[in-house]
């Protein structure tokens, strides 16, 4: 290893060089790679060139190891070459290239023992350790990129929300909070001058602090009044019982779209278990009225495949503005998965109108994203029909009907025919659930490729409309048969190892040679979708019933089938990948392009480079640990 200080003794025109304090090419040099180089990048000039006086070179061949026992504490700044970081266990944590920076002493801190080892010739650029400490306590931002690690990092940047949506506040927010309540003895007359002297419209029947039930204003009149009861009876008597409830932290628009569905006027609130407001339409309306919701109720009211056509025509404007205005991508892709289930049920229930009421009870199954609630911009369609096992030759032609009209409408409103004929109007998706289930056991006893690409997809059922049971019992005997079957399981974990993070050697991004798509890579085949085919493995391995991926990682984590840790960095991963996916839609919308999934990391900012970085390593090592699992039943 050589050390130098950067020459300062060699003569230059300094007047003429806009860098003030740096009187030698060699400085301006250090200055102007440091000066791109992350978190540097966002430090005043002032405070830069100062540092560059201070950098000392260091040059180490390859094969040169060293750790903070060895080494001066300090930050080392890659010039060139590349380095590995392992843990004390020889693990791979990290490789290094050009531009990126390490400080051995502060990943001991995080990660224990660490070593680092050149795997190429490599210049460094060495910030002694009081410069870098002092720049920590002076530089709040320069203090968290280094304190955060990878995923706190890519945290911070996916959860980034300049100017929070409306309709993605917590509804705790718009709640009332001074509640009436009255005992279940209390007359019906006592409950209704009691709503009147506190000008409400509801109050809650509770027994010490138990909630039993809610009386609103609609109660009194059909129940009471209509009924013609005696004003002595007891309010118990005309209540509503066994209340649904939200949590205080779900959002406004979550809370609108419960309300509408179900054609509730009151909600009760609670936080922490206890029930602490009450939200109704009303205040739901004046939270605001130009939001996703009402889009959401304005499909339900349509009469035609057109009508809806043209109320959705300008979806991908809203999306724009939606982000925007600062909603995060899985709030968008709840929005959009929700105005997608309102389609389809306007669409089923124009069916029934115009083919009758269905001979036995069935219901309308979503796949894959939209049954995770993950849908963006451009969905196919995904879908399937589960019948009851009563139906009879006779009355299957119906079911064939309704299914065609539907998926025809979806097709005409903008969700295209799914090209692998995934869709209740194809036979194979429009089955009893006997034949369902036999298919399921089937799939998992011989688990050809063919099957293993069609479960990736249908797992991840969710039911949209009709006789729920259905759906429930259908997603029981899948998760039986694959959390007992670990030959199935490696397959599915096969199909998970398929699709690398698209990183090469010293976190290079591998992007496409040729083609339309030359030196851009795709975000979702190479960054969503091993996300969600990770996560979803674990869910069907421990028989967890969420399909979102965000509800299957908190489930796995709370039943520690994985670290809060691991389940956390997923998440992080995959919320950054998407939001920089959506980002990149909106920026096509806006110049009027067609919509795609793929970006040119040239074209991303250097925050942003490093940042999808983080997220495909996390990947990496989330699919290393799949690999590890299921080896086992793989042969």
């Amino acid at each position: 290893m050589t050390n130098e200080t950067p020459s300062q003794s060699e003569s230059g025109d300094g007047d003429e060089v806009s860098y003030p304090g740096l009187a030698t090419p060699e400085l301006i040099t250090v200055a102007e790679f440091i000066g791109q180089t992350l978190p540097f990048n966002e430090l005043p000039r002032e405070t830069l060139y100062p540092i560059v006086s201070r950098i000392v070179v260091q040059y180490h061949c390859q094969g040169d190891s060293f750790d903070a026992r060895t080494e001066e504490r300090g930050l080392r700044i890659l010039r060139s070459g590349a380095v590995e970081l392992r843990d004390s266990d020889n693990k791979l944590l990290d490789r290094l290239g050009e531009g990126e920076s390490f400080h051995i002493a502060g990943l001991n801190a995080e990660r224990g023992e660490v070593i680092a080892t050149v795997i190429e010739d490599a210049l460094f650029y060495f910030v002694p350790d009081e410069v870098y400490r002092q720049l920590r306590d002076t530089d709040r931002n320069f203090d968290r990129y280094f304190s955060g690690q990878r995923n706190r990092r890519l945290r911070r940047a996916a959860r980034y929300q300049p100017e929070p949506n409306t309709m993605m506040q917590e509804v705790s927010t718009v709640m009332s909070r001074e509640l009436l309540t009255v005992p279940p003895s209390s007359s019906v007359r006592e409950t209704a001058q009691a709503m009147a002297q506190r000008r409400v419209s509801s109050a809650f029947v509770v027994d010490d602090d138990e909630l039993l039930g809610i009386v609103t204003d609609r109660d009194l009149r059909v129940r009471f009044v209509a009924a013609g009861l005696a004003s002595d009876t007891p309010v118990s008597e005309i209540m509503t019982p066994d209340l649904e409830w939200v949590d205080g932290s779900t959002t406004i628009f979550a809370t609108t779209l419960l309300m509408t569905q179900r054609r509730f006027h009151h909600l009760p609130v609670k936080i922490d278990g206890v029930t602490r407001g009450i939200v109704t339409t009303s205040d739901l309306i004046l939270a605001k009225q130009d939001d996703p919701v009402y889009l959401v109720q304005h499909i339900s009211r349509q009469n035609d495949v057109q009508a809806i056509k043209e109320l959705v025509a300008g979806m991908s404007n809203l999306m724009v503005q939606w982000v925007a205005s600062g909603m995060l991508a899985q709030q968008v892709g709840q929005v959009l998965t929700a105005i997608s289930d309102a389609i389809t049920i306007r669409l089923i229930q124009l069916a029934e109108e115009k083919f009758g009421p269905a001979p036995v009870p069935w219901c309308w199954t979503g796949f894959g994203s939209q049954a995770r609630a993950e849908q963006l911009l451009g969905a196919d369609q995904d879908n399937g029909l589960v019948i009851d096992d009563s139906v009879t030759d006779a009355q299957l032609p119906w079911f064939e009907q309704l299914a065609r009209f539907v998926c025809d409408g979806l097709n005409e409103v903008g969700y295209v025919y799914c090209p692998g004929g995934i869709m209740a109007s194809t036979d194979t998706w429009r089955q009893p659930l006997a034949t369902w289930q036999e298919t399921v056991r089937k799939w998992a006893r011989t688990p050809t490729p063919d099957a293993v690409m069609r479960v990736s997809i249908f797992f991840d059922i969710r039911c949209i409309y009709g006789q729920c049971k259905l759906a429930e019992r259908l997603q029981e005997t899948m998760l039986d048969q694959a959390s007992r079957n670990s030959i199935f399981l490696a397959a599915l974990a096969a199909n998970v190892l398929d699709s690398k993070p698209p990183l090469g050697i010293f976190r290079r991004f591998v992007v496409d040679r040729d083609g339309e798509h030359r030196s851009e890579l795709d975000l979702k085949k190479r960054g969503v979708l091993p996300v969600t085919e990770i996560v979803r493995l674990h869910a069907l391995a421990h028989k967890i019933t969420a399909v979102n991926t965000d509800e299957r990682l908190k489930a796995l984590a709370a039943a520690r089938h994985l670290t809060i840790a691991g389940s956390r960095n997923l998440a992080d991963a995959l919320h950054f990948i998407q939001q920089l996916r959506i980002k990149h839609q909106c920026e096509q919308i806006t110049r009027g392009e067609k919509v795609s999934n793929f970006v040119n990391p040239r074209d991303l900012p250097k925050m942003a480079k490093e940042q999808l970085r983080d997220a495909f390593t996390i990947i990496d090592e989330a699919q290393s640990s799949v690999r590890q699992t299921y080896r086992a039943g793989m042969g």
